[in-house]
């Protein structure tokens, strides 16, 4: 994948919070699957790993916001499933207003911006 094809990890980072809630207020979801959706629902842009996804989820849940469940998969298998909590919800909507306050105010900078066109 070329360069202008990814995200930067910056912009990854800064995100990473608001994408794994949203996946979450959805429903239940496990490390593996949530991988799979950031990649399915960024058309491959965003590429997360285990070792970037984890950290997020353990700082999640020590925060409060999600908490975990270590059950079997519809394989047997035994998974850890992460489920958002109503402090989670609240802090979803509270993200959601901030990142549409930065594209309303990065559009309008764009917009007016002559050098980009």
């Amino acid at each position: 994948m070329n360069q202008q094809n990814t995200i930067s990890k910056d912009l990854v980072a800064a995100s990473a919070t608001p994408i794994v809630l949203s996946i979450l207020a959805r429903g239940q979801s496990y490390g593996y699957a949530i991988i799979k959706e950031v990649k399915d629902q960024s058309g491959g842009q965003m590429q997360w790993k285990d070792g970037m996804l984890y950290p997020v989820l353990h700082r999640l849940e020590k925060q409060g916001l999600i908490e975990s469940e270590v059950r079997p998969s519809e394989q047997g298998r035994m998974r850890k499933y992460y489920e958002l909590k109503d402090e989670g919800r609240q802090a979803l909507s509270e993200q959601q207003n901030q990142w549409h306050a930065v594209y309303a105010m990065l559009t309008k900078l764009w917009e007016n911006e002559a050098c980009l066109t």
